[in-house]
């Protein structure tokens, strides 16, 4: 399905029975408590907010829209700390071949730890905020640090990483060119990967990684059932490589199997390599080519990864791709939130779903089909995963004060 007026394109899925053999084995409910008791041995540990954005709500037609907002993660403004520090922890547990029982957060610091260890080095490729949290973990349990990125990686998230320690080399090549570099120079050098994308024979470091994100996922449906609600009807999540958007609704389409919500995946349009697959619809991931130039500098990944494909592709209702400035509204709405809603500081990565969600519900017409597919209406709680904040400031004001990626003019707000 195709909504030209809107530069807003959209796959529809529709399933006899949804296959959450996958989502049972990587996500259930037990993961998610062994990755949240390892987090929360971290000493400046803190659940992030669920906020609702009632009035919002309200205005677009729906009972409620729920954020969780990961830009208040530890001091590392987004939620991929989680899964990094998640995949060395149990990279490191394996090497040392301890139980979780044997395992802590407070042993890994040990003199005792590291003279049976040694000096690890970490490495990574990254557009920011995978990068940053791998820097992070890395120096908190005294380990060195590699981090790889693409040219068009701004200062501020390169600055970001080295704060923490990192080396950074950046890759003249996109997100995909410095994933193989980094793979080639680390079996070169003999430094670690620890990667949220998979291939052949590279599979169980980025299954730790999504595992680490489900801490955030337990959190969230606690944090609903305490404001009384059982779960969400619906959950819009945003895709690079696919990782997150494994790890969310493997863990929903789990834990609520046949009542499950429906599920949402957004993506830039020049870098839609999970909206590509699903349309070629062989089962297969496809890799998408170009500059993947796209201001969604997290999701600008042209390469899925294959272990979250094979989630995503039994269990996902609608595949949408939009343009960059879906993701510039949403920043915008969330930064000058309706009376009595609160302000959510939000990067263009972390925004995109909500400013997809907007058009969609503001250009109905143009919708139709997806809105009636997904069976949104007055009684649909809807949850977002704001993955980060303002994690390149210039960019971040030139969105929010000077208009940047403006919303064309016959698609601005009628109410």
């Amino acid at each position: 399905m195709h909504a030209e007026k809107l530069d807003f394109e959209y796959i529809l899925k529709s399933y006899e029975k949804k296959d959450t053999s996958l989502a049972d084995k990587l996500f259930n409910v037990n993961i998610a408590r062994t990755a949240r008791n390892f987090h929360r041995q971290i000493p400046t540990f803190r659940q992030t907010p669920l906020y609702p954005l009632s009035q919002l709500a309200d205005m677009l037609g729906v009972e409620n829209i729920f954020i969780k907002d990961e830009s208040q993660r530890l001091e590392l403004n987004s939620f991929k700390v989680m899964g990094g520090s998640f995949a060395i922890y149990r990279f490191l547990q394996k090497k040392l071949g301890l139980s979780d029982k044997e395992m802590s957060y407070k042993y890994l610091l040990s003199k005792d730890c590291h003279d049976k260890l040694g000096t690890i080095t970490f490495a990574s490729a990254t557009d920011g905020n995978h990068g940053k949290g791998i820097a992070w973990a890395s120096r908190m349990l005294g380990h060195k640090c590699n981090i790889y990125v693409h040219r068009e990686t701004s200062e501020a998230r390169i600055n970001a990483i080295k704060a923490f320690g990192a080396n950074v080399t950046v890759v003249n090549g996109n997100y995909d060119d410095a994933v193989r570099q980094v793979a080639i120079d680390a079996e070169k050098n003999g430094w670690e990967i620890i990667s949220d994308t998979s291939w052949p024979g590279y599979t169980e470091i980025p299954t730790w990684i999504m595992q680490g994100y489900t801490t955030m996922l337990l959190e969230a449906q606690e944090q609903l059932s305490g404001m009384g609600y059982f779960k969400p009807t619906h959950v819009f999540v945003q895709a690079g490589v696919g990782a997150l958007a494994a790890s969310v609704i493997g863990f929903y389409a789990s834990l609520f199997k046949e009542d499950m919500p429906k599920f949402v995946v957004v993506e830039p349009n020049k870098a839609a390599c999970i909206y590509e697959s699903a349309k070629i619809n062989d089962g297969n991931p496809h890799t998408v080519t170009g500059d993947l130039d796209t201001i969604m500098a997290g999701l600008a990944c042209g390469e899925p990864s294959p272990i979250a494909w094979s989630v995503l592709k039994e269990l996902v209702d609608a595949y949408v791709s939009v343009p960059d400035y879906i993701a510039a509204r949403g920043m915008r709405i969330l930064a000058t939130p309706l009376k009595d809603d609160p302000m959510v500081i939000s990067g263009e990565s972390g925004a995109v779903t909500l400013g997809a969600l907007y058009s969609m519900l503001t250009e109905k017409e143009m919708c139709k089909d997806l809105i009636e597919h997904l069976g949104i209406d007055k009684h649909s709680q809807i949850l977002f995963i704001n993955t980060e904040g303002n994690t390149d400031p210039k960019h971040f004001r030139q969105i929010i004060w000077d208009g940047c990626d403006p919303v064309p003019r016959e698609y601005w707000t009628q109410r």
